[in-house]
């Protein structure tokens, strides 16, 4: 406490030395200023938690990046400077492996040169410089890369006349200004003492301090916030006075118990998820594929890849065999393909700027990859090589959006999906807030279709009638028909949300209470009766009933609605259904700030109503492995975000099964929409 205190003490008196630096204003948009001395300066790199690490610049004149120790004990995302300073946001880092941008996420409302918006593009060395922008208005600035949305830069601008009368005078001169209101690049705002400013924050504390992850290796989890005295508005625009911000973030005053358990029934094959923040002793970039036995739930491999350097594994798939991994590279520009098996390299293809997901068609076993930072998505030749061509050659590029490859117009597409006959392809096109429908024997783009803000994931129904985007900070869920490539209808996620008081009413269609805000991979069930959609600023689980029709042949009057709501973990991220043993579906839920993976039963009484829908168990993915590459030496299990249930049993893929792996499953999961299949192939 007496090192807490005299830092603080410290941080008031260098707010009382504060004066307005002179810098060349930034106009907002896609030409931000060039300066060589901001006040503090965020360069994006590769390092977890902390992805836009703060420095202060020969040109500081005030706090600028806050000390670890009162940020967090490894937080270096976060500035305070004054009214009139200059942030920058170098772009040309030579840490980092891809391109990146800075996109100003939050800011007070009203704010001059905002929103904000530039490029990291490591690729062009000429465009080395600083983009700069000056913030006048005092409040709070959050910045991300809307490529990579966990990558957080926070700035506070702080008037030094403004203070707080904390308790018995403990912080004297001291008042962080987080403004009267915030918006959202989204359009939202909301005053700064209401639940969704809390929530935003509380956020942004987590993500970007490792220490405050929930790692289940302890008894319980107890996240630590900054004790400094902050200054907010309420609804009406009264000002209130908060001696203690942590006190106000809450979570972190009562201790929340780590409980895992195993499923009672086991799954069929194993279970890849992608622990992308873990650190290993052998390379110096992040990230580990671990796998888990179905059958035991036990952690089996964990594949580092040090030769390779392997930086971030994002998303996994494999080919019909079930022999390999495809592994992205999503902070680089990479895809690894490696043995299943026994983690084994087998080889490393160029897939472009940023490459976020990758599936295989089911027709034809061909590799698809979206390149996240350009315009395409890029097409290599399968595993066994056909086609005269050799093994995973590539292809083509094919463009989602007539943009090209520059940062600011290209269509950025994330989460894609393949249709079960292999015909349709459909990408969240995050950076033009637009979906394609891609037409292979066509080779054309068939429709591009608006949708809400940063769409980042899709799915699909199994026979491809429909298909949803996930809409990240519209915290909504398009339903897109494929007959027509008409939106249906968007699932308002926060519809019966109130973002000042918190309050969450029961919804009228369903009668269920639920919240998801900041929705992330959605994929349907294989046999079409579900949706598990991953929210991580709620940190929540929304199952939505996708059936039309109902098992009686009537209509289904909650279709496309939420049914059900479930509790996840901070970082909530990554789903995908695999098969359970003797029928039915499990759906894996990882998190990007926690070592566990949740376990979710959509239909636990196989009645195909997800209505009562339920977490079965958290499985621990840190730990020992048989099969192993590397040693890990932080953050064990944790930066869970893509999953592949090992077979894949979706519609189109589950009937090109070996025997071996068909043998496993029911007649009904070997063709989950059709007829009972009662033989293997």
């Amino acid at each position: 406490m007496k090192t807490r205190y005299l830092l603080l003490t410290a941080l008031s008196i260098l707010m009382g030395w504060w004066t307005a630096g002179v810098v060349q204003a930034a106009p907002h948009g896609h030409s931000p200023s060039r300066s060589s001395s901001p006040t503090v300066s965020f360069e994006a790199g590769d390092r977890p938690g902390n992805f836009f690490t703060c420095s202060n610049t020969a040109n500081s004149k005030s706090l600028g990046c806050v000390p670890p120790s009162i940020g967090g004990a490894q937080q270096r995302s976060l500035a305070v400077i004054a009214p009139g300073e200059t942030v920058g946001f170098p772009t040309y880092s030579g840490e980092a492996s891809t391109v990146h941008t800075a996109l100003s996420l939050i800011y007070p409302d009203g704010a001059k040169n905002m929103p904000f918006k530039t490029a990291i593009d490591v690729r062009d060395p000429a465009k080395r410089g600083v983009a700069t922008v000056k913030l006048t208005t005092p409040g709070l600035y959050v910045f991300i890369c809307d490529i990579h949305v966990y990558m957080f830069a926070a700035v506070i601008v702080d008037n030094p006349l403004t203070k707080v009368n904390a308790p018995a005078n403990q912080f004297p001169g001291l008042g962080l200004d987080l403004g009267k209101k915030i918006s959202l690049v989204n359009g939202i705002t909301v005053p700064t003492f209401s639940d969704l400013a809390v929530r935003l924050l509380r956020t942004f504390f987590i993500i970007t301090d490792p220490t405050n992850w929930k790692d289940y290796t302890k008894a319980s989890w107890t996240p630590a916030f900054p004790a400094v005295p902050v200054i907010v508005y309420d609804v009406t625009g009264k000002r209130i006075d908060v001696p203690d911000l942590s006190a106000v973030l809450g979570i972190g005053t009562v201790p929340l118990t780590n409980a895992l358990s195993n499923p009672t029934t086991p799954a069929v094959g194993e279970i890849w998820v992608d622990t992308q923040f873990e650190l290993t002793a052998g390379k110096s970039k992040p990230g580990t594929a671990t796998a888990v036995d179905g059958g035991t739930w036990a952690l089996t491999k964990k594949i580092a890849l040090p030769t390779t350097n392997m930086n971030h594994p994002h998303n996994m798939w494999t080919d019909k065999d079930q022999k390999v991994i495809y592994q992205t590279q999503w902070l680089d520009e990479r895809l690894t393909v490696f043995n299943r098996e026994d983690g084994s390299f087998v080889r490393e293809l160029k897939a472009g700027p940023a490459p976020s997901h990758v599936m295989t068609r089911a027709n034809n076993d061909l590799v698809h990859v979206a390149q996240n930072g350009g315009n395409n998505v890029r097409e290599f030749n399968d595993y066994a090589g056909s086609g005269g061509l050799s093994p995973n050659a590539f292809i083509r590029d094919i463009p989602m959006g007539s943009g090209g490859e520059d940062v600011f117009t290209a269509t950025h597409p994330h989460g894609h999906w393949m249709s079960a006959d292999g015909s349709m392809m459909v990408t969240p096109n995050e950076n033009l807030n637009t979906s394609t429908v891609y037409n292979f024997p066509a080779g054309a783009i068939q429709k591009t279709l608006s949708t809400g803000h940063v769409p980042i994931a899709t799915g699909m129904m199994p026979d491809s009638s429909k298909y949803y985007v996930a809409n990240f900070l519209d915290n909504t869920i398009s339903v897109i028909n494929m007959a027509t490539n008409m939106e249906i209808k968007k699932i308002n996620l926060i519809a019966n949300y109130d973002p000042v008081s918190g309050v969450v009413v029961p919804d009228p269609a369903s009668g269920k209470t639920f919240v998801g805000a900041l929705p992330i991979q959605t994929p349907v069930s294989p046999d079409g009766k579900n949706m598990v959609t991953a929210n991580t600023l709620t940190a929540s689980i929304t199952i939505v009933d996708t059936r039309h029709l109902l098992s009686n042949g009537s209509v289904n009057p909650k279709e496309d609605t939420v049914v059900a709501m479930l509790t996840c973990d901070p970082g909530c991220h990554g789903v995908q259904y695999g098969a359970k043993v003797g029928g039915g579906y499990y759906a894996f839920v990882a998190n990007k700030v926690s070592n566990a993976m949740i376990v979710v039963d959509p239909d636990p009484d196989m009645n195909g109503d997800p209505s009562d829908a339920a977490v079965v168990g958290r499985v621990l993915l840190a730990g020992s492995a048989a099969v192993n590459d590397d040693t890990v030496i932080g953050n064990a299990g944790m930066g869970g975000q893509g999953v592949l249930p090992v077979p894949v049993v979706y519609n189109g893929w589950v009937q090109n099964l070996p025997t071996s792996w068909c043998n496993l499953l029911t007649a009904q999961q070997r063709n989950p929409i059709g007829a009972p299949v009662n033989s293997c192939p």
